[in-house]
């Protein structure tokens, strides 16, 4: 699938974007194993969330749905899961191979987790070492990536885990394996990474401690079925939060998204560099802090993007390379490694396409440079990563001639809908 983006087009009136990605897999995790029915309203339909569905499903859950974002899980109780019948394949979704991981160190059974040709080349040793250390048998393939086969009936206790990196996922991934172990299990962060879990355990009734950097849980707890509506995702909302801010003229708002403050790094590094943006009708649904998110647009200018927020945005950060791109003067991205090895290495990816336009983008070990300049058209090949896919269908909006984007298809992982919302506020984009 390809993307046709013709330069120029407008930005405005009123959307709201899928539900959040990171939250809608939490949901079917926890309503799985809870006592009761959980039900969903908001749920993303993408490939992705579907995958960790299909992965419960095998394992003997009751989902319904979803259906037109409604899903309801019939919870199966802490020890309720069945061995699935055979591997479970969870498609391009890491979250859900991370996440599971921990779920099923715990589990009496054996399973083995596969995902698809992008996946099966990400890091997942990140998550393995800290559960060996709770008593886990798993093992990864060459280089530590997956298949990753866990072996059921370990006996887990709880640790003091340190994470050497700022990983929401092997956080989770440690939490998850710690409701399964004997005792405590802590986890400390070198930086804030999102706290969806933690919220949502929380929210199921299972006790969670949350004291600066570390969280910690007991094992043995039980968790109850609620209800969860899941807010629009900042991820998906950022395409059109650069699109705005990009665009002369623009004035658009973004309905229900969620504004959890570990993960809104997009609307603080766009205001430092001069961006139009304003948090309207601020409220809380279950537990996670939502608001309406109107941009105009604004003439932006380079900025050094602080370290800080490099974690609290580190998948806006395609997107934010475009409005870069488009800023007077020069941005620059330090500390950002972790960009490297995610559905392709977005600095490297984005540093070539942008290059291809004629936008000076150098890339270093962990970041990049940009100088704002005019983006030319061209092609570019989006190495099946979503992320970058869209950013450059956003990219045209300030091009002076049609830009080709390759390989699309994973778009539908996170964002089904894209192509629709994207004409429907004023972007020229077209798929062949």
């Amino acid at each position: 699938m390809e993307f046709i983006a013709q330069p120029g087009g407008s930005v405005c009136g009123t959307l709201r974007v899928p539900g959040d990605k990171s939250i809608s897999h939490r949901c079917i995790m926890f309503g799985a194993i809870a006592d009761g029915v959980t039900t969903v309203e908001g749920f993303l339909e993408g490939e992705d969330a579907l995958s960790t569905i299909k992965a419960f499903r095998a394992m003997g859950v009751q989902i319904d749905g979803p259906d037109n974002g409604k899903v309801s899980i019939h919870g199966v109780g802490r020890g309720g899961l069945k061995a699935p019948a055979g591997e479970l394949y969870v498609g391009n979704s890491g979250t859900s191979m991370r996440l599971l991981a921990g779920l099923l160190a715990g589990q009496a059974f054996d399973t083995v987790l596969t995902g698809d040709v992008s996946l099966s080349k990400r890091p997942m040793e990140r998550v393995a070492v800290p559960l060996r250390a709770m008593g886990a048998k798993v093992e990864t393939q060459e280089g530590g990536r997956p298949p990753m086969i866990i072996r059921g009936g370990q006996a887990l206790h709880g640790i003091d885990y340190v994470l050497p990196m700022a990983s929401a996922q092997v956080k989770s991934c440690v939490l998850l394996a710690g409701l399964y172990a004997e005792g405590q299990t802590r986890t400390t962060e070198p930086a804030p990474t999102r706290d969806h879990s933690e919220r949502m355990l929380r929210g199921f009734g299972y006790p969670v401690k949350v004291d600066g950097a570390t969280a910690s849980l007991e094992g043995g707890h039980r968790m109850t079925a609620v209800h969860i509506d899941v807010p629009a995702d900042i991820s998906s909302a950022a395409f059109f939060m650069v699109a705005a801010s990009i665009t002369p003229g623009a004035d658009l708002t973004l309905e229900h998204v969620g504004i959890n403050p570990t993960r809104i790094g997009v609307v603080n590094i766009l205001r430092a560099m001069g961006g139009s943006i304003e948090l309207l009708n601020e409220r809380d649904v279950g537990g996670e802090p939502v608001a309406d998110i109107r941009i105009r647009y604004a003439p932006l200018k380079g900025i050094d993007i602080p370290e800080n927020q490099v974690p609290l945005a580190i998948d806006e950060f395609p997107v934010l390379f475009v409005a870069a791109a488009c800023a007077e003067g020069r941005t620059v991205l330090r500390g950002a490694e972790e960009l490297r090895v995610k559905e392709s290495d977005r600095i490297q990816v984005m540093a070539d396409g942008l290059a291809g336009m004629g936008i000076q983008a150098e890339a270093t070990e962990d970041g990049i440079i940009i100088d704002g300049g005019q983006i030319t058209g061209g092609r570019v090949n989006s190495h099946h990563d979503h992320r970058i896919a869209m950013s450059f269908a956003v990219a045209a909006l300030r091009a002076t001639d049609s830009i080709h984007i390759e390989d699309c298809d994973n778009v539908a992982t996170s964002f089904p809908n894209f192509v629709e919302l994207a004409q429907h506020a004023g972007m020229r984009l077209e798929v062949r």
